[in-house]
């Protein structure tokens, strides 16, 4: 199912969602909520200006990201996910600050600058070239105070060109961010990045 040179096409993604409205159980499995609890907790700080978030899906994240955020731009590679992303922010009432649009990052990302960039469960469907512009671009759309959360899923999946780990490793050094935070155990590697090497105790003068 990988095309040569440029990771898992568009229609791989939109046969998922046309066969399965929520492919990978996004609202049923305790493995996701759990996920996206760990992925705010993990955030530095209490709210951001604006937000991007790569790979969005049904939008579950995305709505909670916008409880924290005063303009989320989301966006997915399949526009079946984008329509169910944006029905289900318009049922809890985050549409009127959040945006949300097709978007294969392979041809580059939203101008910036953005206070907060997120990649979850996308990169590995890369090449590892692919994942290395990734960073680069995500590098350039950072304001001066900014951050990038990581999270892949860390097992192997025989569609996927990467795993997990090799995608933190090549978005760390693409990106060249400090890291303030790093949760791992056998399903999942979660890290944050950020433009300011100190650590969020460091920030309030607690030490």
């Amino acid at each position: 199912m990988m095309t040569e040179g440029t990771g898992l096409p568009r229609e791989y993604f939109e046969d998922l969602y046309e066969r399965r409205a929520d492919p990978w159980g996004f609202s049923t499995r305790w493995y996701e909520e759990r996920k996206r609890a760990l992925t705010m907790a993990m955030l530095a700080r209490p709210r951001y200006a604006r937000v991007l978030e790569l790979g969005c899906s049904t939008g579950l994240l995305t709505a909670q990201l916008a409880t924290r955020a005063d303009v989320v731009r989301a966006v997915d590679i399949s526009q079946t996910a984008v329509d169910i992303a944006r029905a289900s922010l318009d049922a809890v009432g985050a549409h009127d600050h959040v945006r949300v649009e097709r978007l294969d990052v392979r041809d580059g990302l939203p101008t910036g600058p953005f206070d907060l960039v997120v990649i979850s469960e996308v990169a590995y469907y890369l090449t590892a070239d692919d994942v290395e512009r990734l960073g680069e671009g995500t590098r350039a759309a950072l304001g001066s105070e900014a951050e990038v959360l990581l999270c892949h899923w860390r097992r192997a999946v025989t569609d996927y060109p990467l795993r997990g780990d090799a995608v933190h490793t090549i978005l760390a050094g693409a990106m060249g961010l400090s890291r303030l935070g790093r949760l791992e155990d056998e399903d999942l590697l979660l890290e944050l990045f950020s433009t300011d090497s100190r650590s969020v105790a460091t920030r309030e003068g607690l030490q």
